[in-house]
């Protein structure tokens, strides 16, 4: 099948790729002309595992590649992805004028029926929005379809290769047909293609992640408690956890989350829930208690060392979680912040994010490509991000490097009995 992707960004260049692996000719488009030359050097703008050399055997095999000519590549294909960016507008809704946009440009590139996607994430009404966006500039059939994606950064390419479920909203048996066909590849093992109206695939994506938010800030809040009340949050999670209603999945207390997708999936659903007249109070909870979390660490070093001022203090984990180089609304911005606010110096590390932090964090940050030299001469280490790197590192070295033993554990990724028998003061997430 001939594809278009609008958009090279995180979700296109995955989709992309991915759709091309299993045979497809596909052609990614993007108005940014450097960034296509990048990709046509074969460069990859993002981190994601296994995603630079699945994009070169696709590109090598001549069924992947990249221009700035939407209409060339839209043209002559069956189905045309949207996955440019839908950024938070200034009341927390979602800002689709690079969706309506492109719509508009794919209306009136058309030259025969063609199944449009929606695979941004987008507020209920959009799939709508973008067809009287494109039906404004043509008298050419076509469908618009909804089918969000539900990536995992870290682990998308086996996300989009091996899908637990595939959402689609469809209008019409020609684009079921078309989606069904497309998707064939990816759910041999009978994981299903649920298959729905566009309004209610739109809801689902902001509906899971709302929830898989919750779940973080709902253990953020019992590990609040435990630390008032003297019990360990690992052991209460690993009992609520064993019950098969609730599992463990994203059970697990810290720094707060951030990410693309989070924070701005949480914002738009309150939004979208207020412009029908409705108060979404429990994600309004589940956004207090994440602001309030991104700001706990550095008020445990307050309330440790007093005043701040002057001291040095190393981070380790830049990026919102492992396996990304994405600090788009990461807790270690907000920590590194409030640290800077409070007089501190900062030195900080992470494996992938380094380029990413030369244009998010602070000049006088002082960015170090390794995890030690972090630590020389530092009042005490912050752990923001739960790396593999950095879960058995050498302690020994790490108390000779530091000018004061102290640990704020972000992650709980250290265990508070074995580091204080190591000599090492230990702040951890609702830890007894």
């Amino acid at each position: 099948m001939k594809i278009a992707v609008i958009g090279t960004g995180y979700v296109g260049l995955v989709a992309g790729t991915c759709f091309a692996d299993s045979g497809n000719d596909v052609v990614c488009v993007d108005i940014d002309a450097k960034k296509i030359e990048q990709l046509k050097q074969g460069k990859v703008p993002i981190y994601e595992p296994g995603l630079e050399e699945l994009m070169h055997r696709s590109v090598r095999d001549g069924r992947l590649s990249f221009t700035t000519d939407l209409k060339a590549a839209v043209a002559p294909a069956k189905a045309v992805f949207i996955a440019v960016g839908t950024p938070e507008g200034e009341s927390g809704d979602a800002d689709l004028q690079y969706v309506l946009a492109a719509a508009k440009q794919i209306g009136q590139a058309l030259r025969e029926y063609t199944v449009v996607v929606d695979k941004s994430t987008v507020p209920v009404g959009t799939a709508q929005k973008v067809r009287d966006a494109i039906a404004s500039q043509t008298k050419v059939d076509f469908d618009v379809v909804s089918n969000p994606e539900f990536l995992k950064e870290g682990a998308a390419i086996d996300d989009f290769l091996r899908p637990d479920r595939v959402v689609v909203g469809v209008d019409s048996e020609n684009a079921r047909a078309v989606m069904a066909e497309l998707y064939a590849p990816f759910v041999r093992t009978e994981n299903p293609i649920l298959f729905m109206s566009t309004r209610s695939a739109e809801l689902t994506k902001y509906a899971a992640n709302a929830m898989l938010a919750t779940r973080i800030s709902f253990m953020n809040d019992v590990a609040a408690l435990c630390e008032k009340v003297g019990a360990d949050v690992d052991s209460v999670r690993k009992g609520i956890g064993a019950d098969k209603r609730i599992g463990y999945p994203f059970l697990f207390p810290g720094a707060g989350y951030g990410g693309s997708c989070f924070p701005k999936d949480v914002k738009a659903l309150i939004a979208t829930a207020r412009d029908y007249g409705l108060e979404l109070d429990l994600l309004r909870a589940v956004e207090r208690t994440n602001e309030r979390q991104k700001k706990l660490l550095v008020g445990k070093a307050v309330k440790h060392f007093g005043d701040l001022s002057g001291k040095t203090f190393a981070v380790w984990g830049l990026a919102f979680k492992p396996k990304t180089d994405d600090m788009r609304e990461a807790p270690a911005v907000e920590i590194i912040e409030g640290l800077l606010g409070k007089g501190a110096h900062v030195r900080a590390t992470d494996p992938v994010a380094l380029e990413v932090a030369r244009r998010r964090v602070a000049p006088q940050v002082k960015l170090v490509d390794n995890a030690y030299a972090a630590l020389e001469g530092a009042d005490a280490l912050f752990v923001v991000t739960e790396w593999n790197d950095y879960r058995h590192p050498d302690f020994d070295r790490m108390k000779a490097l530091m000018k004061t033993p102290v640990i704020f554990d972000g992650r709980n990724v250290f265990e508070p009995k074995k580091m204080r028998e190591l000599g090492f003061t230990y702040h951890g997430i609702g830890r007894a």
